[in-house]
């Protein structure tokens, strides 16, 4: 008798990924005018799916959909988003699920404290690749910890205090 393989990525993954991603772009497409900056709100969406999902659902999220909300939207800095974000994600995702098994959350806040440090440290040097002087990457600096502190913080209270953790822990078939 032939024993049938569990398929490892379910319709249900698939579905929360694309959701996710499809979030992320709209999350890119506008910002809240801030004085001097932008504050761009896809970081929250960025934690949250990253703490929720595992490493490979969080690049897709993270990563491929920054590159497309920018492609959309302001195409000069794609790649650097599909590699920051996409690194960023995938960190957290990797503490959330892997690391302090016994404290989740504790976990999940190392994670998204590492990844707002790649964040801000990803855009910083690919600014001052892409526009070629370092001086823009530095004038921005603010505003890409602005960004990865409200990413975080939200995405953590999504997570552990409003409840995503367990709801999607309770609904998800893995």
């Amino acid at each position: 008798m032939q024993t049938k393989n569990k398929p490892t990525r379910t319709t249900q993954w698939l579905c929360l990924t694309a959701m996710f991603m499809a979030l992320n772009v709209i999350m890119s497409s506008f910002s809240i005018p801030v004085p001097g900056g932008h504050l761009y709100m896809n970081d929250v969406v960025i934690c949250t799916a990253a703490i929720l999902m595992d490493p490979l659902a969080a690049f897709l999220v993270g990563g491929v959909g920054a590159f497309l909300g920018d492609l959309l939207f302001y195409p000069t800095p794609m790649f650097v988003s599909l590699a920051t974000h996409g690194l960023q994600a995938v960190v957290i995702s990797l503490f959330a699920h892997r690391v302090m098994k016994k404290h989740p959350a504790a976990a999940s806040g190392i994670g998204v404290t590492l990844g707002a440090l790649i964040m801000v440290a990803g855009y910083l040097l690919g600014r001052a690749f892409i526009y070629s002087t370092p001086e823009y990457a530095l004038l921005k600096l603010p505003y890409q910890f602005l960004q990865a502190g409200v990413g975080a913080v939200v995405g953590m209270l999504l997570c552990w205090k409003c409840g995503l953790c367990r709801l999607y822990n309770d609904r998800m078939i893995r």
